[in-house]
C-alpha cells in the first residue's frame, strides 16, 4: 500500500472551506492538520465523503496526555487516492471529552473505547462507550500521567519484570 501525504492545495482548500478552524502543525513528515472543537465533526465528514479527499479509512485513533490537555490522534487513509492526513483534536484536562466520529467512521468504536478505557475521554455521542480492556470495577485510567501505582501493582510490576523468560 503506497501513499503520500495530503497535497498542500488540498489542505490550502480545506483550510478555506474552514477558515481559523484548522491549522497546520507539525514539521516535515510529521505535519498534522489542527480541527478546532466548534467544526470538528463537520470538518471530519467532508474528509471522509468529499470526493477530493475520500478518506474511507480510519486506520489509527489514539491520544496523548500532556498534563493540561489531551490531543486525540486519527490517522486517516484514501484508498481510491492513496492519500494519508493525521489530524489532532484537543481537549482540556479538566474537561476531557471529544465528539465521537463512530458515526462517520465505524471503526472509531473500539478504537474509542480503548482510548477511554486507557485515558479516560469521553467520546461525546459514542454508542456504547465503556471499558474494552481493563475490568468495569477497575479505578483510574492508567495511561494518564497522574496514574499512581498501588504498593501491591509495583511490586506485580518488578515481579514480572524480574521473572525468567521462557527460552526455546
Amino acid at each position: 500500500m503506497s501513499s503520500q501525504i495530503l497535497s498542500s492545495e488540498a489542505i490550502s482548500k480545506l483550510q478555506a472551506q474552514f477558515p481559523n478552524s484548522i491549522s497546520m502543525i507539525g514539521e516535515g513528515c510529521q505535519q498534522a492538520l489542527l480541527i478546532e472543537d466548534s467544526k470538528f465533526l463537520t470538518i471530519m465528514g467532508v474528509l471522509k465523503n468529499d470526493a477530493a479527499y475520500q478518506f474511507t479509512m480510519l486506520s489509527n485513533l489514539t491520544a496523548v496526555d500532556y498534563l493540561d490537555h489531551f490531543e486525540v490522534v486519527y490517522h486517516l487513509y484514501s484508498l481510491n487516492l492513496k492519500h494519508t492526513v493525521t489530524i489532532k483534536a484537543r481537549c482540556p484536562a479538566d474537561k476531557p471529552a471529544i465528539w465521537s466520529v463512530m458515526s462517520i467512521w465505524a471503526s472509531a468504536n473500539f478504537q474509542e473505547r480503548e482510548v477511554y478505557d486507557l485515558l479516560g475521554l469521553e467520546f461525546v455521542g459514542h454508542a456504547d462507550l465503556r471499558r474494552i480492556l481493563l475490568p468495569e470495577d477497575f479505578e483510574g485510567h492508567p495511561l494518564r500521567k497522574e496514574y499512581k501505582l498501588s504498593a501491591q501493582d509495583e511490586r506485580r510490576r518488578v515481579e514480572l519484570c524480574l521473572k525468567p523468560r521462557h527460552t526455546p
